[in-house]
């Protein structure tokens, strides 16, 4: 679900592979993301970390089935699957080296949140990018405060809550990605943030993203709380049960209007 390599430069690559499922967040690739950012950041010979999937997706969001195992599932159990999803992105926004995003496809969803938590991002021309948890009836929760963190409050509301689809240069336009470019001059873009990096103190990059961190937007542990206790309200409201019914029977949800 997700394959680590490191080049003898020290570049971690960091890839989610399960193309046939659009690299979707399954309790395992979440297992993965959380595991990899504790072992990386952990390891003195690593210099910079590439983000990536196979395929044609990034990443598609939640795993749906999962969605539905925590939700029939009693109260503790869903918050601790919350928190899992939560504890990944938080590990991945705090490992003390630099993420960069190499964003070949397109990202829904958790996979939005993903990119957020990169310190920066590249996408290709041709993807597409939406937080569509609404239409299913849950919300953006634990992804929150590294989405409205990367696309400031006002830009993020463009899109927060309407399950809305954009483009490549619309997410340029809010922030979620620092460039577009072609297929074929996507590693080349991402080859040049890595350069970057490799001529940089690793102690001082490290020392500086914390920095960065503490003078951004705050998320703490009560930030994280107030997402997993959203998300876990979310799975227990009547509208998840219906818009995952919905999704699964291949039909309108009822509360489409047309």
């Amino acid at each position: 679900m997700v394959d680590i390599s490191i080049d003898a430069r020290g570049v971690a690559n960091l890839t989610l592979n399960n193309p046939d499922k659009h690299n979707i967040l399954t309790p395992d690739a979440i297992a993965g993301l959380t595991d990899a950012a504790a072992t990386l950041g952990a390891d003195g010979g690593v210099r910079v970390v590439v983000l990536s999937g196979t395929g044609k997706s990034f990443c598609a969001g939640g795993d749906l089935v999962w969605m539905q195992k925590a939700m029939a599932a009693d109260h503790d159990t869903r918050n601790a699957e919350a928190r899992k999803l939560a504890t990944m992105l938080q590990a991945l926004n705090t490992m003390p080296k630099p993420l960069i995003g190499r964003i070949q496809g397109q990202a829904y969803g958790g996979g939005v949140g993903l990119i957020s938590v990169c310190d920066v991002a590249i996408g290709v021309k041709g993807a597409r990018f939406g937080l569509t948890e609404t239409k299913l009836g849950v919300t953006p929760a634990t992804i929150s405060p590294y989405v409205i963190a990367r696309m400031t409050e006002a830009k993020a509301r463009r899109v927060f809550m309407s399950s809305r689809l954009f483009d490549a240069d619309e997410a340029v336009a809010l922030n979620l990605l620092a460039k577009v470019v072609e297929a074929d001059q996507l590693d080349a873009a991402i080859e040049l943030e890595i350069a970057a990096y490799l001529k940089c103190a690793p102690g001082a990059v490290a020392d500086a993203k914390v920095l960065a961190r503490a003078l951004g937007p705050v998320i703490d542990d009560a930030v994280i709380d107030l997402t997993v206790k959203a998300l876990v309200d979310r799975w227990e409201s009547d509208e998840i049960k219906e818009g995952l019914a919905a999704f699964f029977e291949k039909r309108d949800a009822d509360w489409i209007v047309k």
